[in-house]
């Protein structure tokens, strides 16, 4: 991993993918969607403060407990302006982030458990298809395949 001396404050996007490990396309996408930012140079390059490092790190490792980029956004839209997320933070959204992944967790369980009760026929009214039509919601509305 490159280093960037101590006495450089800003770093360019190819300085920031080289640290974090995210692809110059995922950082312009993060900034894209409101999760980092950056500063335009009179030559308009992005300059990212050291800052940006953690919220880089904060934002893959939520993404890879499954938390969708909104509500990682929004996590850090509660921080204080300009502040990068600390230890802290990471406990206390995480713990939020809890009840939802076990949420999910417990369908992806159910689905798998199920899965090979589906038979594709496509009307997706049998009683036991928890794959399309858990608890058979369809069949309590229309006849036939409907979707």
């Amino acid at each position: 991993m490159p280093q960037i001396p101590e006495n450089i404050h800003e770093l360019s996007v190819g300085q920031l993918s080289a640290r974090s490990g995210a692809a110059v396309s995922a950082l312009h996408f993060y900034e894209a969607k409101g999760l980092i930012s950056s500063r335009r140079t009179s030559g308009n390059q992005r300059r990212y403060t050291r800052e940006a490092l953690r919220r880089v790190a904060f934002v893959r490792a939520a993404q890879r407990v499954g938390i969708p980029l909104a509500a990682i956004r929004d996590a850090l839209a509660q921080l204080p302006e300009g502040r990068t997320p600390t230890r802290e933070d990471w406990a206390k959204l995480s713990e939020a982030w809890r009840t939802e992944l076990d949420q999910r967790i417990n369908q992806l369980m159910r689905l798998r458990d199920h899965l090979t009760d589906c038979i594709g026929c496509g009307c997706l009214s049998l009683k036991n298809c928890a794959l399309s039509n858990p608890d058979d919601v369809f069949g309590e509305q229309l006849t036939g395949s409907r979707l």
